[in-house]
């Protein structure tokens, strides 16, 4: 191994990825394929990150267990002219992993993910190098050449790629970042954070069970017991009491309107009935703002064995507690593993035999850096992203602000302007939101990257970033074997190599929004940040 001056071991690589999110390791894969296609031989790559790989490799989707995906959300009319699938068309590579993580629609076992992205890694002869921090970054010019580790070490590299929830290498590099939703003028405000759990003991049909006699027991006005469970939930609030109480009177005589879900390998949770019951027996209101901790309406993963992996358990979190868990490896904090503890406690009075934490926290947004070529905002996403002649794949997703966004009401309401409801935007993906102007060889590909206004609750999305991953990799190549920088790839670049290779995925975004909803958020989001 060369060493360098200082004695302190240097290893030289193409292509460095910092984080291990899926979206990054998709652009390094898509970097050695290509780089391959054209060579026929596989670019040195380093994948580096601060996790602990014997808990898996694969991010938030394999050590915090977000098992059920967040699908691209395609509108029937859409699906039926283009003859798309339920989700659309997925970026090739995107395809390609779930069919073998055996993924059926929405559930992706983590297990099986972190196999087959050690597969993939494996395939393209990369590096891994896990349980690290950085202690500074080494530039030359505007350009990163290196990273430096606390341990003394140093990678070298041409291109490097930011796969970090908190663009943490980014920052590193000198790239300024926005706090929280400082682009809506809210630098301490940030979406909740989740600790997944796994559930065993418990079939689809025994869950059904117990949440229809919660509903029944709901719905009796005339029991003070059940009334009593909704006012704990509520916080002794009226209004918020009517809200909860609501649906189990209205629907009184045919529960199963409001009852859960179950699809082929998931579950949606349609009524607050359980999570009614559980803050009953914590004693605490069902608000984030009150309690700090919820148990939400479920998103429910059905794995393989009698296993669920349940995304429900939310946590409040301001800005500067986001960047603080993302930095700290994403470990949940004493106070969440105590919540999780009674919340162990009562899954188990409920008829579960195990309930197993995920090891790290899926933290949803911390952050936007600044100075990408072109920013992405939700009126741009509206208007349906880059042209058709340059789009990398198309996405489409709910501008979903879970666990909602403290004091954009506020904020919104002293500005004279109303609340935003829109349906989704179904938008055109390209890289340039994710390639800096002033770090020449450096990719932010995460809900860090450069979004503005609404654009971060659509574009923190897997399945987009992936999408944009592809594009960064492919881009990544063209780079070093045309000795360009980066950000000096253009959409259309990428797009004509997809097209060439087979791998460009079917084109389908629509302006759908009418007009006066585009000029509408347009304007509520340059209001917001101004």
């Amino acid at each position: 191994m060369p060493t360098n001056t200082t004695n302190t071991p240097t290893r030289t690589y193409d292509i460095i990825a910092f984080g291990d999110e899926v979206p990054g390791i998709f652009a390094l894969v898509s970097a050695a394929r290509e780089h391959f296609r054209r060579t026929n031989k596989y670019p040195r790559s380093l994948l580096l990150f601060k996790g602990n790989s014997q808990l898996g490799i694969g991010g938030h989707l394999v050590r915090g267990g977000l098992s059920y995906l967040d699908r691209s959300v395609v509108p029937a009319d859409v699906r039926s002219r283009y003859g798309l699938a339920v989700y659309g068309d997925e970026s090739d590579i995107y395809k390609e992993f779930l069919k073998r993580a055996g993924v059926v629609q929405v559930a992706l076992d983590p297990k099986k993910a972190d196999a087959v992205l050690r597969e993939m890694l494996k395939e393209i002869n990369a590096d891994i190098l896990s349980g690290i921090d950085i202690a500074s970054v080494i530039k030359q010019g505007q350009s990163i050449t290196g990273i430096r580790l606390t341990k003394g070490e140093t990678y070298m590299a041409k291109t490097f790629i930011d796969s970090t929830v908190n663009a943490e290498l980014a920052v590193y590099a000198g790239v300024s970042k926005l706090k929280g939703f400082e682009t809506f003028g809210l630098p301490n405000s940030e979406l909740s954070v989740t600790l997944t759990f796994e559930v065993e003991g418990l079939s689809v049909q025994a869950l059904k069970d117990i949440e229809m006699q919660y509903m029944q027991f709901l719905a009796d006005s005339n029991n003070a017991d059940s009334q009593n469970w909704i006012h704990i939930a509520a916080g002794r609030d009226r209004q918020r009491f009517a809200e909860l109480s609501d649906p189990f009177i209205k629907n009184k005589d045919d529960l199963s309107k409001i009852a859960m879900y179950a699809g082929s390998d998931y579950i949606d949770v349609r009524s607050f009935a359980l999570s009614i019951a559980y803050h009953a027996f914590r004693g605490t209101a069902l608000s984030l703002e009150r309690s700090s901790a919820v148990l939400d309406k479920a998103n429910i993963a059905i794995l393989p064995n009698g296993r669920m992996s349940w995304n429900a358990l939310l946590f409040d979190v301001n800005a500067d507690q986001a960047e603080a868990l993302a930095r700290n490896d994403a470990k949940p904090t004493p106070e969440m593993l105590k919540e999780m503890q009674l919340l162990i406690q009562w899954f188990k009075s409920i008829g579960a035999t195990a309930v197993i934490p995920a090891p790290e926290l899926y933290i949803r947004h911390a952050g936007n850096v600044e100075g990408a070529i072109d920013p992405l905002t939700g009126a741009e996403m509206l208007k349906g992203g880059v042209p058709a002649s340059e789009a990398l794949g198309t996405f489409g997703y709910h501008f979903d602000i879970r666990g909602g966004i403290e004091g954009l009401g506020a904020r919104a309401s002293a500005k004279g302007l109303g609340e935003v409801k829109l349906d989704p935007p179904l938008f055109n993906v390209g890289i340039q939101h994710a390639i800096l102007k002033n770090v020449p060889n450096l990719a932010v590909i995460s809900p860090a990257s450069g979004f503005e206004g609404y654009a971060s609750s659509a574009g923190r999305i897997v399945e987009f970033n992936c999408a944009v991953g592809q594009g960064i990799g492919i881009a990544a190549t063209l780079a070093m074997l045309t000795n360009r920088n980066l950000n000096q790839i253009s959409n259309k670049e990428i797009h004509d190599i997809l097209a060439s290779t087979g791998k460009l995925s079917k084109i389908y975004g629509q302006p759908d929004a009418q007009q006066e909803d585009i000029a509408r958020l347009d304007n509520f989001e340059n209001a917001l940040a101004a």
